[in-house]
């Protein structure tokens, strides 16, 4: 394989499996480099083009050239993270240089070679859409196994209980799963599926068969998370709650 797309939905465990996938040293460097309004700091460090100037294919080309590298790190395959709504405008972007291609999957193989399809999911849709729910109420969307603030989009808030945006969000999460395996099913894509609890539960283990499938040797010793759950009490209690009001 060239290269592998975890195709996932937010609060699947995604960064994890960035995270371990990049600390093997030979399964590239993947992150969400189509990601709609890229972080400046990110693009920076990711070398990702400004658009100033250039015709519309010219940016397109370069921007690809620049996430491919990034994505490969240090190694010789490529490691993306797509998000189902960004799925678009990947293919729209690949057209301006590849046109003319019939299908999404010729026109990311184009670009990308070979292609492992990941379908990363998580069975529990309400313990997803709890996890997302908080992260946007108290802006802290990951922690390091310490406790160290990884990432913070938003000043700190506290998370207040909400059936309707926690409903919101399951049947978003629903919808995205859904729409991954109807193109999965178009494009005639048979992905290797990956569940959250179960890399949650042995995630080196999900690494040797993501690895595996790649055709690279994972690193014999012991891999250690870099990040850590934010499920707590306040997190079984709102899917305790939930679970009470809608009779399920």
């Amino acid at each position: 394989m060239n290269s592998y797309i975890i195709c996932a939905t937010p609060r699947t465990g995604s960064t994890l499996l960035c995270d371990l996938l990049t600390s093997t040293g030979v399964a590239g460097a993947p992150d969400s480099f189509f990601m709609n309004d890229v972080d400046p700091h990110w693009a920076a460090a990711w070398g990702l083009p400004d658009r100033t100037g250039m015709s519309d294919r010219d940016h397109a080309k370069a921007y690809l050239d620049a996430a491919i590298r990034a994505g490969r790190g240090e190694t010789g395959i490529f490691g993306l993270r797509l998000m189902r709504e960004n799925l678009g405008d990947l293919t729209a972007m690949i057209d301006l240089v590849h046109p003319g291609l019939a299908t999404d999957l010729a026109r990311l193989r184009a670009v990308f070679g070979q292609v492992l399809f990941i379908h990363l999911a998580r069975e529990d849709k309400l313990a997803q859409a709890v996890s997302l729910v908080k992260a946007e109420q108290t802006g802290l969307w990951h922690v390091a196994p310490d406790g160290r603030e990884l990432e913070r989009l938003a000043p700190p808030g506290e998370p207040r209980y909400d059936f309707d945006r926690i409903a919101a969000r399951v049947a978003e999460f629903e919808a995205y799963d859904a729409a991954w395996t109807t193109w999965f099913d178009a494009q005639s894509i048979t992905p290797l599926r990956i569940g959250y609890e179960a890399m949650s539960a042995n995630p080196a283990q999900t690494v040797l068969r993501v690895c595996s499938a790649l055709g690279v040797t994972a690193p014999t010793g012991a891999l250690t998370p870099g990040v850590a759950r934010l499920s707590d009490a306040v997190s079984a209690a709102w899917i305790a709650r939930y679970r009470a009001e809608a009779g399920v």
